[in-house]
């Protein structure tokens, strides 16, 4: 009594409705552009060091994706990331459940030096791909000069929740100041409901992350309590663009889904409820390439005080991580040829694009 909540909704909560009409999944385009980048798969890579180092961020530009380097993990830390990245996957293998996360307590302990950022990004810039950075909202302001000197062409501002005005000792970092004072697009995030997704895009964001990249990884509820199930904040946010292009008379913002995504038909239902592209992190560790040997974590598990990811583990295999985005895939369960399934999906209820496919049926599982 005296209080009122809302009833919310997971992806797993959610189905899509097939429509009337198929169509073959080669006339099926999974193109997406952010701002003057264009792209050929919806997928941004979460900024954590478990899944993106200078090499896989190429490996994922040059396979149509945008990945997304941490401007404030140990490639800006480290001269040997490598090593470092060792350390973490041998405490990781200790008896003692929590050795891992002081690991990573401790190397990001080390000053960020603004010379390893610069040659981490220069590799990613040298291969040609578009070259994207991530920084928290408390270091954006400090960071981002050197980042954009290192030719960053997508800059993205996350934490685990986001608003239009972060408020801190000292100057608040004023999102709208901030982001009308840059000449790149910026993303930002993460949200979770309407009025916070439009407080983000009046601030000039060119795109809107929706989520705090849950997974099996994240802490955030037990250690915070705060979440939004995944399927109700992307229509919230979709109905906060819809609303925002009506307002600006034509102004256009990307809804990112981060999180809650455990198979490829997540990715599907994301789209269809609105998101324009998604955020994955844990389902790229599964490869041979990935930085961490199979083990993922969010960029929260190196808080100094309170930790809100843990490093979980898969078992190492020899898929390449152009299999894990297009297949082939022997699995039956959606964690291979990601994209291949999201194209099948989109064909199988006649949709060509992504955009049609926002308007895809939903039902909702009593």
């Amino acid at each position: 009594m005296g209080r009122e909540a809302r009833r919310a909704y997971d992806l797993n909560q959610v189905e899509i409705v097939p429509s009337r009409r198929t169509r073959s999944s080669k006339e099926v385009s999974t193109a997406w552009q952010l701002d003057a980048y264009q792209f050929e798969i919806p997928l941004l890579t979460h900024p954590s060091d478990a899944v993106v180092s200078p090499a896989t961020a190429v490996a994922v530009g040059k396979l149509g994706g945008l990945a997304v380097l941490n401007a404030e993990g140990l490639w800006a830390r480290h001269a040997d990331a490598e090593a470092a990245l060792a350390r973490v996957v041998a405490a990781a293998a200790a008896e003692d459940p929590s050795a891992a996360a002081r690991a990573l307590q401790e190397l990001h302990a080390a000053p960020i030096q603004s010379d390893l950022l610069a040659e981490a990004l220069r590799s990613v810039r040298e291969a040609g791909v578009t070259v994207a950075a991530r920084v928290s909202p408390q270091r954006a302001r400090e960071l981002t000069p050197a980042l954009l000197a290192a030719g960053v062409e997508i800059l993205v501002v996350q934490g685990t929740i986001i608003s239009a005005e972060h408020v801190s000792q000292g100057e608040p970092l004023n999102l709208k100041d901030f982001i009308n004072s840059l000449d790149v697009p910026v993303v930002a995030g993460g949200v979770g409901d309407y009025r916070t997704a439009m407080h983000l895009m009046r601030t000039g964001a060119a795109g809107v992350i929706v989520g705090y990249g849950e997974s099996s990884a994240t802490t955030t509820g037990e250690v915070l309590g705060i979440g939004v199930p995944m399927a109700t904040a992307l229509v919230d946010a979709a109905a906060a663009r819809r609303d925002y292009l009506d307002e600006t008379g034509g102004r256009y913002v990307h809804v990112i889904a981060d999180g809650g995504i455990n198979a490829s038909g997540d990715i599907a239902k994301a789209i269809a409820c609105g998101a324009d592209a998604v955020m994955l992190g844990e389902q790229l560790a599964d490869h041979a390439e990935a930085p961490a040997n199979g083990l993922y974590w969010t960029s929260s598990a190196a808080h100094p005080s309170l930790p809100r990811s843990d490093v979980t583990g898969f078992a190492p295999t020899d898929r390449t991580l152009e299999q894990v985005l297009f297949g082939p895939s022997s699995s039956p369960y959606g964690t291979v040829d990601l994209f291949g399934a999201l194209r099948r999906a989109m064909a199988k209820t006649g949709y060509s694009d992504l955009k049609e496919f926002q308007r895809v049926g939903l039902t909702v599982r009593g």
